[in-house]
């Protein structure tokens, strides 16, 4: 099926959204700080199943990457072109701000009022002051361990070997679920610069000078993931004669 460039933008929009508002929605609403309300467990299944919904949703039109790591992930596998990686991150990154936006716009009206605290919609951090409290360091390497392995299982059961390509949405959905439960004590989890543009835009502050981690880190471990998963297993021949050399 041919599918234009801007059917894949809007879809890729559209999922963003959706993402963001579902996910960073049950952290803010459902459970303000990953353990009450729903609790952590609630909010790694909201992520998850966003994820889920969306790939049976929009994954025939766009793929549903709905995530710039995944992506540059992408191109480097070579499975898309530069060239529209670039249309699907301006996409992302926009529907993620309105998806923080329409956020925003609901909590911010409760009868009770709302306070804008640091960290505030479900913003990614680290250090002193957030959940688990952890350093530069670990939030860093959370990071990129749990983008490559989201991304290895992304590329896994999407690629035209797999022979259960079908499950490939749950499989995605719940390995993202999966990372949340240990993740998100850490760094909140990210494994999606969009996921942590929007709501940090709203959050300012530590929200904003943190950004940088959850920008840098992600798209390394998709690249790493795809790189990986090339040589072991897409293209294992290449693998082998490099070991002779």
């Amino acid at each position: 099926m041919n599918v234009s460039l801007t059917s894949k933008i809007v879809a890729e929009m559209l999922g963003t959204m959706v993402l963001v508002l579902m996910g960073c929605g049950s952290a803010v609403i459902a459970g303000a700080d990953g353990t009450t309300g729903v609790g952590l467990l609630g909010i790694s299944f909201a992520f998850g199943l966003s994820v889920v919904a969306m790939a049976y949703a929009i994954g025939h039109i766009s793929g549903c990457h709905i995530n710039q790591a995944i992506s540059v992930a992408m191109v480097v596998a070579g499975r898309m072109k530069a060239k529209e990686a670039a249309f699907y991150i301006i996409a992302q990154i926009v529907r993620a701000i309105i998806g923080a936006g329409i956020l925003y716009v609901l909590v911010t009206n409760q009868i009770a009022g709302f306070n804008m605290k640091p960290y505030a919609l479900g913003s990614n951090g680290w250090g002193t002051g957030y959940l688990g409290e952890y350093n530069t360091l670990a939030a860093f390497v959370a990071e990129f361990i749990f983008t490559f392995i989201f991304l290895f299982v992304i590329l896994g059961s999407t690629s035209t070997k797999n022979i259960n390509g079908g499950f490939a949405g749950l499989a995605i959905g719940l390995t993202l679920t999966l990372i949340h439960i240990v993740g998100i004590k850490i760094t909140g989890v990210s494994v999606n610069p969009a996921r942590s543009i929007g709501p940090a835009l709203f959050a300012g502050g530590a929200a904003i000078s943190q950004l940088w981690l959850f920008i840098v880190a992600p798209v390394l471990g998709g690249i790493a993931a795809a790189f990986i998963h090339g040589l072991s297993i897409e293209n294992p021949k290449i693998s082998a004669i490099s070991s002779r050399k």
